[in-house]
């Protein structure tokens, strides 16, 4: 397995001894990043999305950097934890989501733009093994780096839900909370019994009754 070098640097993350000061960066001067470290990134990137793809949210970060054809110290170096390298990962998913709302919410009357934006929910919490699990531990954890992403699109999500209480449409007793708790509920049990997959729309359609006033 090839071993990418450390991105320039040797593995202590210093200039080797026989590197002249003057090349040395000036403190306080930032240095964009060289031409094969963002190659490597944007590797790791696309060998992660494979791999959680195969694996679900808790793959093997060797795998990955076995995938991209770089040392497991390059993988390190761009994404020190498992979860940054989600968060890199889902975070352009979680940013369309959010500005998908923003669209449904200028262009469909509030109950169809609220539906339109679970169902796209609950597809895309369902398309790594482990991910609803992971959404909802994240929502809970404020150090989480994917903690900020999600509040965004809840938050999203959330607009849309008053949208569709003040319409008439929803009932009033239902929290942002509760409308990310009951899509991801159903996105978790796609993900743990697969078989369910071919009843997602009725059990969606199970859910947006609930929501329905009395």
């Amino acid at each position: 397995m090839p071993i990418d070098p450390p991105d320039g640097e040797s593995p202590a993350g210093a200039p080797s001894l026989g590197t002249s000061s003057a090349s040395w960066p000036s403190v306080g001067t930032p240095r964009a990043p060289r031409a094969d470290a963002r190659r490597n990134r944007d590797r790791v990137l696309e060998a992660a999305a494979e791999v959680v793809a195969e694996q679900g949210t808790q793959a093997s970060l060797r795998d990955v950097a076995r995938r991209a054809e770089v040392g497991l110290g390059t993988l390190y170096r761009h994404f020190p934890t498992r979860e940054a390298l989600l968060e890199a990962l889902l975070h352009h998913r979680f940013e369309r989501l959010a500005e998908r709302a923003d669209a449904l919410a200028a262009s469909a009357p509030p109950g169809r733009a609220l539906t339109d934006w679970l169902y796209e929910f609950t597809l895309g919490a369902s398309a790594y093994q482990g991910l609803p699990a992971t959404l909802m531990a994240t929502l809970a954890d404020e150090e989480s780096p994917l903690h900020a992403a999600c509040v965004t699109m809840r938050q999203a999500g959330g607009r849309l839900l008053e949208a569709a209480q003040a319409d008439g449409g929803v009932r009033r007793d239902v929290t942002a909370v509760d409308l990310f708790a009951l899509v991801n509920a159903l996105s978790w049990a796609t993900d743990q019994a697969p078989a369910l997959a071919e009843r997602r729309e009725h059990l969606f359609g199970l859910v947006m009754d609930g929501l329905k006033p009395r």
